[in-house]
């Protein structure tokens, strides 16, 4: 899955001309939510990498130490 998605962000660089960094992280961090919240995977039992993260701290409550959140992006 990393590799593919790799490979979605080599398309994008291939494909766009950026006029400024702030424009790269954009479509950047657009792209990343989409692949995590619409693009279901069948590694995952066809669901969203979101989903299957959800499904998995509803499982293992005491493993995760804050709430899965719904933003691409690094934690603050």
């Amino acid at each position: 899955m990393v590799e593919r998605f790799h490979g979605r962000i080599a398309d994008i660089l291939r494909t766009h001309h950026f006029h400024c960094g702030e424009e790269l992280e954009a479509t950047i961090l657009r792209d990343a939510w989409l692949y995590n919240h619409h693009l279901p995977q069948r590694a995952l039992g066809h669901v969203s990498p979101i989903q299957a993260v959800k499904q998995w701290q509803q499982l293992h409550l005491g493993l995760f130490q804050k709430r899965v959140i719904n933003q691409a992006g690094h934690d603050t």
